[in-house]
């Protein structure tokens, strides 16, 4: 371990130098000293992890509104621990290859946005010269101890959240300190981060640029994953980049008051639902038994969802959600169906610098999949109507946006007569050459051909990963292959197809390719 340490101390200096090709070259040897990936995330995480928080994620500056970004660098790590399983094993190691590309450019991005720190937001993918001095990056919350605090658990649980929604940022911190170091209850607090994040998403989109895009609630989970991956007991500075973050302003829970409106007048049984504005919330959870549902939505309700959500002005999805829900359909299955509203969103996307909200939309439900998966948390049925809400917003978004609209993707006639090895490579040539239309289009043949999914799913993942300098967008090319697998959707295809279309249309920052071709020579 003292080589490596030696190894980790180059690694931060270079780092902070903001020296992309230095840092890679670091990451080059910890790969060849054969470190486990879990380690080298875990020390990144540290190195990062007092300059990626920001005062508050918005500014208005001159009287004009603009949004300060949340942390690329602990979501792209979290999925540099996934995304090798759908690599050859000679690339395993290429997802955190980008990672560490990105992450001296994506330091304090507050002072980045002042025009007082380069990196990604100060000038798109810049490359620093290692010999000249800069400013080192500002630290604007102090790491804290933890916070004691006396009562049952679940009341501090709840005086947590009702700090997060405060706003009280570092006495929030220091009370999830508080509440992490009791083991036995650790599994519900986790679920509870989760929780706060996904609650905590904009209701608009059109006319807007400060978007709550759902972030909060990437980076929680992405604070639980990779504390997961390097052990909770070495995981202090996991915890310090992510879970302090969750009370930063602004916070947006508008969304979710009216989920929890739905659940109590619609929902509810007779007994339950509220009379008057003025009574207190319910001391029990009304649509518990809905939670037990397990019936399967047909082909015809799921088109009749996605239509709503896409095509028609709310609140068309709150009513065909609660429908369905009252007609004992799974909620997991419909979330699948929303995914799949979610993916043609992303597919009606015309030009790259329109991505963001469609890509972001999708992200959400992926994490709220997961958050399905991994937790048994009381409130996580009226996520449903939050998930909706922002796909709903999305669609609204790219219908008055110039430039969307779904292309033409039919595949030439000539793609009958190719072999599947043939059309995966047409496909990743046209994934290279940043040509979305086309990329569908090879995609859609190998499907209508029947082939075998497996070798399309690894050549879609390659291609996500292969496309640097923001790889916080490699997660939303993972989190499509991923729900494919597990999708119940009779049309789950449409995601694969996303997933061609965004890995090829996303609005791309420097050479993206830079940090692959690195890579591969480095490494041979």
């Amino acid at each position: 371990m003292d080589q490596s340490g030696g190894l980790y101390a180059k690694l931060e200096e270079r780092i902070l130098a903001r020296d992309q090709i230095g840092a890679s070259a670091v990451y080059y040897d910890l790969v060849r000293a054969e470190r486990p990936r879990a380690e080298i995330v875990g020390e990144t995480v540290r190195i990062h992890a007092p300059y990626t928080h920001v005062p508050y994620h918005q500014r208005i500056d001159d009287g004009f509104v603009r949004f300060v970004n949340n942390d690329h660098c602990l979501l792209s790590a979290r999925t540099s621990l996934r995304l090798p399983k759908l690599l050859a094993p000679a690339l395993e190691y290429l997802p955190l290859a980008q990672t560490i590309w990105y992450v001296p450019t994506g330091l304090d991005p507050w002072n980045q946005l002042l025009g007082k720190m380069p990196g990604h937001y100060g000038g798109r993918g810049q490359k620093r010269d290692p010999n000249k001095p800069i400013a080192p990056p500002e630290r604007h919350w102090p790491d804290q101890q933890p916070f004691l605090l006396d009562g049952p658990f679940e009341e501090r649980l709840n005086h947590w959240l009702t700090l997060v929604q405060r706003g009280d940022v570092l006495e929030a911190y220091r009370v999830f300190l508080g509440l992490f170091a009791e083991r036995k209850r650790r599994a519900e607090l986790l679920a509870h981060l989760a929780f706060a994040g996904l609650i905590d998403v904009q209701d608009r989109m059109l006319y807007n640029r400060s978007y709550t895009t759902g972030h909060k609630a990437h980076r929680a989970r992405a604070t639980i994953e990779i504390g997961e991956a390097v052990g909770w007991e070495a995981a202090h500075d996991v915890l310090y980049a992510g879970a302090l973050d969750m009370a930063v302003g602004p916070r947006w829970h508008a969304a979710y008051e009216m989920a929890c409106q739905v659940s109590w007048m619609h929902l509810a049984e007779d007994d339950a639902k509220v009379k008057s504005s003025m009574e207190p919330s319910p001391k029990r959870l009304v649509e518990a038994r809905l939670l037990a549902n397990t019936a399967p939505l047909t082909p015809a309700e799921a088109q009749r969802l996605q239509r709503a959500i896409l095509d028609e002005p709310e609140p068309a999805y709150i009513h065909e959600i609660t429908t369905l829900l009252l007609a004992g359909k799974d909620p997991r299955k419909i979330l699948d169906a929303i995914q799949v509203a979610a993916a043609r969103v992303v597919l009606s996307v015309g030009s790259p610098a329109n991505f963001s909200m469609p890509h972001h939309g999708f992200e959400y439900t992926n994490t709220l999949k997961w958050f399905y998966d991994t937790f048994a948390h009381p409130h996580r049925l009226k996520l449903l109507y939050v998930a909706g809400s922002f796909i709903n917003q999305a669609a609204h978004w790219t219908r008055n946006t110039p430039g969307n609209g779904e292309a033409d993707t039919r595949p030439p006639a000539s793609a009958r007569a190719l072999s599947p090895g043939a059309l995966l490579e047409r496909l990743d040539a046209a994934q290279v050459a940043l040509k979305p239309d086309e990329s569908v289009a090879w995609t859609r043949a190998y499907l209508d051909a029947g082939y075998d999914r497996a070798p399309l799913v690894s050549t879609l993942a390659l291609c996500a990963v292969k496309e640097g300098n923001d790889p916080h967008n490699q997660e939303i090319g993972l989190g499509l292959v991923e729900d494919w697998a597990s999708s119940t959707a009779h049309d789950r295809d449409t995601l694969l197809l996303a997933c061609a279309h965004h890995t090829a249309g996303h609005q791309k920052f420097g050479d993206p390719l830079e940090a692959y071709r690195r890579f591969t020579e480095a490494l041979s």
